[in-house]
């Protein structure tokens, strides 16, 4: 599925991938040496694909739509080093974490090194309420990564906990993302407006089905650990769902595992989550929100672009990886 969406903006995604490899450009030897190892890690370029399929539907001629694309990949790039250290994570992608292979202080300095690069890239593109809408954005990322830390181990989080924390740290870069390319491209308030939330959706359902995967995925098709959000004490929305609905002696399991952290238990809390319904309850909830993220696109342009948006809506829904 991603290979064909690709497909579909094929001269500016090859543009970006050069783009992206020109900008970790740096005299300092370790910065390129992790920059490209975990940018050539691969990835499916979800949020920066957007950038270029919104700005293609909306018939931008220019070329800043590349280096917006650059910045959203750069950004999320940047957050990937961060969370690792924050998460003491061995795995990403199939292979070795970048601080698993050098250290935490190199991770996270490349880490600002790429943010900060992105931030060059936004005021070579000159547009202040694009710069306005990822200062907002950066910082709204920061603060879900602070309550994720904040709910860690607490199993008392709530849904709405969880939602937002999703929100914040993972779906509003997807809707910087459709939003940036709607204002590059001069579209109406209304469009603008529509874009963001279907970003805002895509990123929210892609959120919940990750956390699915985390207890029916396989390790090889997820390049990472199943169980690493139990292991890390994160209660996500299978685990409070299956707290919340099913056995008693299950619950209090999957309580003292989010407080403790670790894998111990792992395949007893997988059964019990599975048993309460939780994996379907988190897919549903995913389900509702690209049912929200299809209503959006009824404002654009119908072309291929547009379909290719609802593509990536499907996919984020589907996808096994």
């Amino acid at each position: 599925m991603a290979s064909r969406i690709q497909q579909i903006v094929a001269d500016d995604f090859a543009a970006l991938n050069q783009t992206v490899v020109a900008q970790l450009h740096s005299e300092v030897p370790l910065i390129e040496s992790i920059g490209h190892y975990i940018i050539e890690a691969g990835g499916k370029r979800m949020r920066p694909v957007l950038v270029l399929l919104c700005s293609k539907n909306l018939g931008y001629r220019g070329k800043d739509h590349i280096e917006l694309a650059t910045v959203i990949e750069f950004l999320h790039t940047a957050t990937l080093l961060h969370d690792d250290v924050v998460d003491m994570s061995e795995m990403r992608r199939g292979r070795p974490t970048a601080n698993t292979r050098w250290d935490n202080p190199s991770s996270v300095l490349v880490g600002d090194f790429i943010y900060s690069r992105a931030f060059e890239l936004l005021v070579g593109i000159g547009n202040m309420q694009i710069m306005d809408v990822m200062a907002s954005t950066t910082n709204k990322i920061s603060e879900g990564e602070v309550l994720q830390l904040v709910n860690q181990h607490n199993p008392q989080a709530t849904e709405a906990d969880y939602m937002q924390v999703i929100h914040n740290k993972t779906a509003i870069l997807f809707a910087a993302a459709c939003k940036t390319a709607a204002i590059l491209a001069g579209a109406s308030e209304t469009i603008t407006e529509q874009l963001h939330q279907f970003g805002l959706q895509v990123g929210i359902a892609f959120q919940l089905v990750d956390d699915v995967l985390d207890f029916s995925g396989s390790s090889e098709a997820l390049g990472k650990n199943i169980g690493d959000d139990l292991a890390e004490g994160k209660p996500t929305l299978p685990l409070i769902y299956a707290m919340q609905h099913g056995l008693d002696k299950e619950s209090k399991l999957i309580e003292e595992a989010i407080k403790s952290g670790g894998r111990e238990h792992l395949e007893a809390i997988i059964e019990a989550v599975i048993r309460s319904g939780a994996l379907d309850y988190t897919r549903a909830k995913a389900g509702e929100a690209i049912d929200i993220a299809m209503n959006c696109l009824t404002c654009l342009p119908e072309n291929e672009y547009r379909d290719a948006l609802k593509q990536v809506a499907e996919a984020a829904l589907n996808r096994e990886s």
